[in-house]
């Protein structure tokens, strides 16, 4: 089993950037949805996005510490542009 913090931390030394926010969707300890903020993702596809998340976390999934991995990826301009902030 592994923690939604151990997640965040296998993403962030990836791409130390990045910002994390880790949810387990079950409460089991193995099935995740992770939102990944990161200036790594300028230029790059959606699919390349996620398989820089998936490469950080590949270890506990190939040894199915993780079962599943829900990603929403943003570049911070994206962020900014899906997520306004009121005043």
């Amino acid at each position: 089993m592994v923690s939604p913090n151990q997640v965040e931390d296998m993403i962030k030394t990836a791409l130390p950037d990045a910002q994390v926010q880790v949810q387990d969707l079950t409460g089991g300890g193995d099935h995740y949805q992770a939102v990944v903020v990161s200036a790594e993702f300028l230029g790059k596809t959606l699919v390349q996005q996620h398989q820089l998340v998936y490469g950080a976390v590949q270890q506990a999934m190939s040894s199915e510490a993780i079962h599943a991995l829900a990603l929403k990826t943003y570049t911070p301009e994206d962020w900014v542009a899906t997520n306004p902030v009121s005043t």
